[in-house]
């Protein structure tokens, strides 16, 4: 980057070209390694579980993203969501990568994303979640390979990324005793499923704010 911004125009246009490889290189390899810290920090640096109103998580998520959902024309569309027992950081990553996943991967229209969430089936005490787009969809035969580390299914010219973020997660998900998984239909969309364990109130005063 020092050499771009001093002897920038003042070498032959393959020198610039060659520059240009470098500083891109360096910044790939820089989000490379901050996503690799993010997945190794999953099961490392979790923090305890505490009860998440998945609410107001959702809001934080949203409002980060703010800027790119505002240039992808994107609608995202939220039905009441639960309190779940939750390390309240890696649900937050968990829901940033699947709408960021789900914005990134549209068609041509606007993206529409939807939010909701049900308890899981009987016998399994979790609130099921789904993060449902109108996107280009995924092959079913991809449903193991997709939640692995470094995996892509598109080239870097097609979809930018380093092919972690399902990976992070599913390590998400399973730090948390539950599972993701996905259900699609190519260029008709895809909703990504996981499941969080139940919130349950203590106490009386836990109760009345659950």
């Amino acid at each position: 980057q020092l050499l771009q911004r001093r002897y920038a125009d003042q070498l032959d246009e393959t020198a610039d070209e060659y520059i240009a490889y470098a500083v891109d290189g360096a910044k790939r390899m820089q989000v490379l390694i901050q996503d690799l810290l993010a997945y190794s920090r999953v099961g490392t640096r979790g923090k305890s579980f505490e009860p998440v109103d998945m609410n107001r998580t959702l809001g934080i998520v949203l409002t980060d993203l703010g800027p790119a959902l505002t240039e992808a024309g994107a609608e995202v569309q939220i039905a009441p969501l639960p309190t779940v027992s939750a390390d309240e950081t890696q649900v937050r990553q968990l829901l940033q990568n699947l709408i960021s996943n789900a914005v990134k991967f549209s068609r041509e229209e606007s993206p529409e994303v939807q939010v909701h969430a049900e308890r899981a089936k009987a016998g399994e005490a979790a609130w099921r979640f789904a993060v449902s787009d109108n996107g280009i969809g995924i092959e079913p035969r991809h449903a193991e390979r997709i939640f692995q580390i470094f995996q892509r299914l598109h080239t870097r010219d097609e979809y930018e990324g380093t092919g972690i973020g399902l990976a992070v997660c599913k390590k998400i998900v399973e730090r948390h005793g539950g599972r993701i998984w996905f259900e699609s239909e190519l260029g008709r969309g895809t909703t990504f499923y996981f499941t969080l364990p139940l919130h349950i109130p203590s106490s009386p005063s836990d109760r009345a704010h659950g």
